[in-house]
């Protein structure tokens, strides 16, 4: 769960302690630490000037060794609180491909292996060797235009602004070990492996983490104007385990340079499938995304979460030929990166998994009654 280098890295997330409720917690020397008392939100935390000293250094609880306190009946939560969860899409070529593959099956996964050799035929230039927003860019979309093979997704993919939208409110994320949810009226779907930012209110960067960013491919197919309920249902955002702070050891380079490897594993068929994405080929860097999400044109007074994208795009059959992958409930998904350790969940119905009740009254209350 933990990253490779989990003996130096300062690491912030959240549990929920029974009896208790959540709770910001570190690790220290594989042990728990509540710090709770010092700051009572994860958003409140990465407001203070004093960030990396204080998770070194403050005292706090000591709840025991990680896997003894989650053996306790306590469980991890999603390492972000306030924040508003805020994600950018068709950053990588390859997704690119595969949403202009959606938008033109009209969400009939049947046929996406025909459209993919059409498409690839007709665009013929390397997407991936095209900056966003340059004149190459420009010319490559006049001369789609004239073909009639533009598309929104080629817009956002390789103009000059990106697609920023909210997958999720705050609160609502769940994490490591917990299920994420498909709505029920998708039947071609996949999970999303991502890179996720940490920002605060003054659109610093402190931080970064795993998520999932759980795609419906045939709603969104349907109509981009369905993105809401392809994106944003009960438990379809996952984030964890931990978020790794910006120090000495860990920075933005080491977040260009990952690649984050994807392993799913199904219950009841015996699928596997295995892929990456590797950062190094994504379209805009990352400080480039935080820019577009805030600044004077739009602020976050209790900061945000940025989900940057994926190159996953699975196209491996697992139902019918030429149908490509979908979920079944009950696969396991497994997230990982060598610097970020590894998220883990499995898949269930979104309106089968227990109803988001905690939200944002409930934390207030919590934190009043016990002082914070």
């Amino acid at each position: 769960m933990l990253p490779d280098d989990s003996e130096r890295a300062l690491l912030v997330g959240r549990i929920w302690r029974a009896g208790v409720g959540p709770a910001v917690v570190t690790v220290r020397a594989g042990q728990l630490v509540d710090i709770s008392a010092q700051a009572a939100t994860v958003a409140d935390l990465f407001e203070r000037d004093d960030l990396l000293e204080l998770v070194r250094f403050a005292s706090g609880e000591i709840l025991g060794p990680l896997e003894t306190v989650l053996a306790g009946g306590n469980s991890l939560l999603a390492p972000c609180d306030l924040q508003a969860i805020k994600a950018c899409g068709v950053t990588f070529a390859v997704s690119l491909l595969e949403r202009v593959i959606e938008e033109r099956a009209k969400g009939d996964p049947s046929r996406a292996a025909a459209l993919r050799l059409e498409i690839q035929r007709h665009i013929g230039a390397d997407l991936s060797a095209i900056r966003p927003g340059s004149e190459q860019a420009a010319r490559l979309k006049t001369d789609l235009i004239a073909r009639g093979l533009w598309s929104q997704y080629m817009e956002v993919g390789i103009g000059p602004d990106a697609e920023v939208f909210t997958k999720a409110q705050p609160l609502s994320a769940v994490g490591h070990g917990a299920s994420v949810g498909l709505h029920p009226d998708s039947q071609w779907n996949n999970p999303e492996p991502e890179i996720v930012l940490a920002v605060n209110s003054r659109g610093c960067a402190v931080g970064a983490t795993l998520g999932n960013d759980v795609n419906l491919r045939d709603i969104e197919g349907r109509s981009a104007l369905l993105l809401g309920k392809a994106k944003d249902n009960n438990a379809s955002c996952a984030i964890g385990p931990f978020i790794r702070l910006f120090d000495q050891h860990f920075g933005m380079e080491q977040i260009r340079a990952a690649e984050v490897s994807l392993l799913i594993r199904g219950s009841d068929d015996g699928f596997e499938l295995q892929g990456s994405s590797r950062m190094r080929e994504i379209s805009r860097d990352p400080l480039d995304l935080v820019a577009q999400a805030c600044g004077p044109h739009h602020q976050y007074p209790d900061g945000f979460m940025l989900f940057l994208g994926t190159m996953f795009s699975p196209t491996k059959d697992r139902d019918a030929s030429g149908a490509g992958f979908t979920h079944h409930l009950g696969d396991l998904v497994r997230i990982s990166t060598p610097v970020l350790g590894t998220l883990e969940n499995s898949v269930q119905r979104s309106d089968q998994l227990p109803p988001w009740t905690f939200g944002l009254r409930a934390l207030y209350q919590n934190l009043a009654a016990r002082g914070l």
